[in-house]
């Protein structure tokens, strides 16, 4: 039996993968799939489909891929990625995926970071429409006994001993019942949105605890010093709203008000892509408009000037959205925009079939680093959700890692119940506070060192484990950022503005011994 923890976009379909393959899985999840991170996802999927007649090809997707990451990631790895692209939107679409037609052939769009119409999607909400045929397809394979649901359970602990997997403790929220899962076991937990709690457009339901409990045990990390902001978000209550790029790649345009006249910023210093270069950039060139001394100090996304079919077919969710939480109809007021946290493409470090350092555990989806590099290119989170989640999947299958010494099946913990695992709201926003300090848009050694100093501070002020993990993988974040001595991505550290070769690999972080030891290896 393979367990799989998450039920998002990677979680299901490896789930779907492992059943297709007549093996059984047990998929847990704090929420139900409809109320995943998933679901949220709003702009398309890339797939070099080439359905606009712009000549576009499976190398372009990969050269566009392998430079919006800044030549971290892995080329073979990213080939196959990019290769695998156009069968999964296919296979879609053959699912049900209303995607948005041009003639009888999918219709695509333009996303930051690629020169080429690349995008599948379907109005902006396309997450929550795969997401829907996905659970589709998962209940046929529910119903034959393939696929055991537990949703409303949560991770409470990992067991790992000798560099090897044992099992997986979970809880039932309801109920407070814990039982301990053997066998291999897939990580599918989503981005560490929680460790932000406020400050990023995903789901604190994805609160990192996971992340945290894997590598207070010793699962190496990679790449935590990249943080993706998206450039367009806007505060609502305990979040961020997302502002898709769908929105530039249909014709919006940022401006800030300088000297008491609209400046288009993105178009005048990035005349090719204009306000589509790659999102590290936009949200940058953001924060370093809103900072100018000579501009209102605001950013606005300028929609007015659409075509009404493109406002009425394309992106009528978006402008709903926009009019309900913020009483803005963009059809006629260009709405006020700023960075906010969006996509971490650090996380647990994984081989190119999704294995991480302990034998028996995988990752995949946006807890694993492995595609996306220095920074992400909008549309491939969610083919790099799917295709990771399918290829977990198949390596767990291939592999059929039993734990020595257990029964490979489950069982209930003396006492059989547990409290929530979490920390204190006023933990979680003190941690919150001293990460955002540091890691901010622009970064330096002074402020990293000082967030250094108080996530230290705080740790020391702990007694409660998950708290205590938490802060210790925040600690691995701010530590990475440090010893990247460079800018490359997201990364931007004011004091090393330029690439520098030597820093032209990976970060890696462990927890040994008590400490955390960063190093860096060549792809």
């Amino acid at each position: 039996m393979i367990n799989v923890i998450g039920a998002g976009l990677s979680g299901i379909s490896a789930a779907i993968t492992i059943a297709k393959c007549g093996k059984k899985c047990n998929l847990f999840s704090v929420q139900p799939s409809e109320r995943a991170q998933s679901v949220l996802a709003e702009g398309g999927i890339n797939a070099a489909l080439d359905n606009m007649g712009e000549g576009d090809t499976v190398e372009e997707h990969f050269l566009d891929t392998m430079k919006g990451g800044v030549f971290l990631e892995d080329e073979q790895t990213i080939k196959d990625f990019t290769a695998a692209a156009p069968d999964i939107v296919m296979k879609l679409k053959a699912l049900g995926v209303p995607f948005h037609l041009n003639g009888d052939k999918i219709a695509q769009r333009n996303f930051g970071g690629q020169k080429k119409k690349r995008t599948a999607f379907s109005k902006s909400s396309t997450g929550k429409v795969i997401m829907t045929a996905l659970i589709d397809e998962a209940r046929k394979y529910e119903d034959k006994g393939f696929i055991a649901r537990f949703p409303h359970h949560e991770v409470i602990d990992l067991s790992i001993s000798g560099g090897a997997f044992c099992g997986v403790t979970v809880r039932d929220i309801y109920t407070g019942r814990t039982a301990e899962f053997f066998g291999a076991t897939i990580l599918c937990v989503g981005g560490m949105n929680g460790i932000f709690p406020e400050v990023t457009t995903g789901t604190t339901q994805n609160n990192g605890n996971v992340q945290s409990i894997a590598f207070s045990k010793g699962v190496e990390f990679s790449d935590l010093e990249f943080i993706q902001y998206h450039p367009t978000t806007i505060a609502v209550a305990d979040k961020r709203m997302l502002v898709s790029e769908a929105a530039r790649g249909e014709g919006g345009r940022l401006f800030t008000v300088k000297n008491g006249k609209p400046w288009y910023f993105m178009e005048e210093k990035y005349p090719v892509l204009k306000n589509l270069m790659p999102r590290d950039v936009v949200s940058r060139e953001c924060y370093l408009a809103i900072h100018d001394g000579q501009t209102d100090g605001k950013v606005y996304l300028d929609l007015t000037g659409l075509p009404e079919e493109v406002k009425r077919d394309k992106l009528s969710d978006l402008f709903e959205e926009i009019t309900a939480y913020k009483s803005i109809d963009p059809s006629v007021t260009p709405v006020p925009v700023e960075p906010g946290i969006h996509y971490f493409m650090g996380g647990i470090s994984v081989d190119k079939g999704h294995r991480t350092n302990v034998k028996g555990l995988y990752a995949a989806g946006e807890c694993a680093s492995i595609y996306h590099g220095a920074n992400r290119l909008g549309g491939n989170s969610m083919l790099g959700a799917i295709y990771g989640g399918t290829v977990a999947a198949k390596t767990a299958v291939d592999e059929n890692y039993e734990c020595a010494a257990t029964d490979n099946g489950s069982h209930e913990l003396p006492f059989g119940y547990a409290e929530r695992a979490d920390g204190s709201p006023s933990f979680n926003k003190k941690l919150r506070d001293i990460l955002f300090d540091g890691l901010g848009i622009i970064r330096d050694e002074k402020g990293l060192i000082s967030s250094l100093e108080k996530v230290e501070k705080l740790i020391s002020e702990t007694k409660n484990e998950t708290e205590m993990a938490r802060a210790t993988l925040g600690k691995a974040m701010i530590l990475s950022a440090i010893e990247r001595k460079e800018s490359r991505g997201a990364h931007y550290r004011a004091d090393f503005p330029e690439q520098s070769e030597e820093y032209k690999a990976k970060s890696t972080a462990v927890f040994s011994g008590g400490e955390i030891v960063i190093k860096f290896k060549k792809a």
